[in-house]
């Protein structure tokens, strides 16, 4: 520090004009940094320039996004609303009338808000019409609640929709309206396309998601159905509606109060023991009982015992799968049978694969049957009584869970082995192996759920499965449920006699008496019903070596199980021939002209299953009232 004094007053005594020059140039930038200098303006202006751009790209960027994530955000809860709506009608009206007109009201609403938007906020007396998406979502189970009291009035023609029209409709159209607002928005300006594309893209593209959307939803309310109060339908409804309060919060939540409470206290649809309890007070009173109840793969699961009739069935969504008396079993004669007394002869009538006659008769404690489909275990039991070693595949646990512990289902491992799974992937892969292939002598094949057959069952494709586990000397025995005043029955018949040559037909009951012809196909579906159990019973044998014809053996006391309704019912009475069968055009008699069912051409038969599923839900209501199909 002490030099640098002394080595400037050098400096100012031999070199000062050095010195001086030295100092202008260090100040020379001093002046150009100038921030009042013309060079100082000019890059501040280039910087504030740059920075307004990046400012306006941010939020021009933060703005698109945020108008993709609402309209994503609202597609999303009301395509997961669509799926939910129609499981809750289901329990009602029967999954197949709850679909019939679902897609077109979807369609209709979309149309209707994507087209009323503007009008909507100009209207409106608040800020956006996404606030009354909340609203109406909290309202929707107390609307469904009390609309499908009047179920009865409706029918299952209109029920589905007047009841979606009142709760899903109108929460598809505020949200179609408030995409369209959105989408509207969006910029598109970079698309190198022609501007009628651009205009279609927003409304196309929103559509497009949503059906995928759906499709994924539907997907994940199967997985674990009912294991979790979410997984419920009515908890499915309240979970959802969950985001859109929070997404729009605002005092119209005060009118959801009511809902809210009617919800939580009386509602008997939502899946707790209080409102269990709730229900059985009411049913009670009507000499009706729900002893257990849960929701599942295949739909809502419920065992409802009539305490007047003394009977007790499996139900599932609008159908029944299987049910026994229970006041015959507690009688002195019937106490120490084996199996339960059915309610349907049907179940009874598939047992007489036992009975048909063959070149090499079957030993019963030889013999292996497989059985497609539990219900409530009435066959099952029954071949297991007569020391059959029985397979079951069932693709629902709950369904297997209640016919063991409601019913007189065989302990597990006593002759019965119950496999849950969907029975074309288990007999797909037990039909490919060397052990499966010709392993049971029996097969039944006895499925229905929803007021129809499961379609993929009766596919050429899964037949010739079936056909390939069966021994060359065994025999098959399908239960198809039907409307004899439609074709599908002809149809699935057909397709059958193509896997198994010799078969004989039979229906549970006599045919009734023909009426006349309808001009109205729709009162002809209504007054013409002709619905009723038939069973399918084939060999594998050629008709010119077997005679061509199924023959049953004289059943013995022993066949009979000490059982009322096999004495009724087991051997087969009333037997179908071709000319009872509708043809596709209406014509009797010419099953030929039909073709067959494979797994690519389905769509034949899923028309016709809905008139079928709506005369069947007509039947279910004299089975059993109302008040238990309304209330679940």
């Amino acid at each position: 520090m002490s030099q640098r004094p002394s080595k400037k007053g050098a400096g100012g005594g031999g070199g000062g004009g050095g010195s001086s020059s030295s100092s202008r140039k260090q100040q020379k930038p001093t002046t150009t940094s100038d921030p009042n200098s013309p060079e100082s303006f000019e890059a501040e202006l280039k910087a504030l320039a740059a920075k307004a751009k990046q400012d306006t790209f941010t939020k021009h960027l933060t703005t698109q996004l945020a108008l993709y994530f609402n309209s994503l955000f609202l597609l999303t809860l009301a395509a997961a609303f669509s799926v939910v709506s129609q499981l809750t009608l289901s329990p009602v009206y029967g999954s197949i009338p709850s679909g019939r007109w679902h897609s077109y009201q979807t369609m209709a609403a979309s149309f209707i808000g994507w087209s009323s938007n503007v009008a909507l906020y100009r209207h409106l007396p608040f800020h956006s019409p996404s606030y009354l998406l909340p609203v109406i979502a909290l309202w929707i189970p107390t609307v469904q609640f009390f609309l499908f009291k009047f179920s009865g009035v409706f029918t299952a023609w209109y029920g589905p929709s007047i009841t979606e029209g009142l709760t899903y409709f109108p929460l598809m159209t505020i949200t179609a309206a408030c995409v369209a607002t959105y989408t509207e928005q969006i910029d598109l300006s970079l698309l190198p396309a022609p501007k009628f594309i651009k205009d279609a893209i927003p409304g196309l593209g929103s559509y497009s998601y949503f059906l995928v959307a759906e499709k994924i939803f539907r997907h994940i309310l199967s997985i674990d159905a009912g294991e979790s109060f979410v997984k419920t339908r009515i908890g499915a409804e309240l979970g959802l509606a969950l985001p859109y309060v929070l997404s729009a919060p605002s005092k119209l939540l005060l009118w959801t109060v009511p809902a809210l409470v009617h919800t939580a206290l009386w509602n008997t649809h939502v899946q707790t023991p209080m409102a269990l309890a709730s229900l059985n007070t009411t049913l009670v009173a009507n000499n009706w009982a729900i002893l257990d109840r849960k929701e599942s793969l295949t739909g809502y699961i419920s065992v409802v015992e009539s305490l007047e009739q003394g009977f007790r069935v499996l139900r599932c969504d609008h159908s029944l799968l299987g049910g026994e008396w229970v006041k015959i079993q507690e009688m002195p004669q019937f106490k120490d049978n084996v199996v339960g007394e059915t309610i349907y002869g049907v179940f009874a009538m598939l047992e007489a694969v036992r009975l048909v006659k063959m070149p090499e008769p079957i030993k019963d404690s030889e013999a292996k049957a497989l059985v497609i489909g539990m219900g409530v275990g009435t066959t099952p039991a029954a071949l297991v009584a007569h020391g059959i070693d029985t397979t079951v595949v069932e693709i629902d646990p709950v369904v297997h869970e209640f016919a063991a512990k409601y019913f007189k289902l065989p302990e597990e491992g006593k002759g019965l082995t119950t496999v849950i799974q969907d029975a074309v992937t288990y007999t797909s892969d037990l039909s490919s192996t060397e052990e499966g292939k010709e392993s049971f002598d029996y097969i039944i094949h006895d499925v229905f759920t929803g007021g129809a057959e499961p379609i993929p069952l009766f596919t050429l494709d899964f037949l010739q499965t079936l056909e390939a586990l069966l021994k060359p000397g065994g025999v098959v025995a399908i239960n198809y449920a039907g409307d004899f005043s439609l074709p599908p029955p002809a149809v699935i018949i057909k397709t059958i006699r193509t896997v198994f040559p010799t078969c004989r037909i039979f229906r549970e009951h006599e045919k009734p008496a023909s009426t006349p012809d309808s001009d109205s196909s729709e009162k002809k579906s209504k007054s013409k019903s002709d619905f009723d159990n038939i069973v399918i019973f084939c060999t594998k044998l050629n008709p010119a070596l077997s005679g061509g014809k199924i023959e049953f053996r004289r059943p013995t006391e022993r066949d009979m199980l000490n059982s009322p309704a096999r004495q009724g019912f087991l051997v087969p009475k009333h037997e179908v021939l071709d000319r009872d069968l509708v043809s596709a055009d209406g014509a009797k008699g010419e099953v030929q002209d039909h073709g067959i069912l494979t797994a690519n051409d389905t769509e034949k038969l899923a028309r016709w299953h809905e008139q079928s599923a709506l005369g069947h839900w007509a039947i279910m209501r004299v089975v059993l009232p109302p008040v238990v199909w309304e209330n679940w």
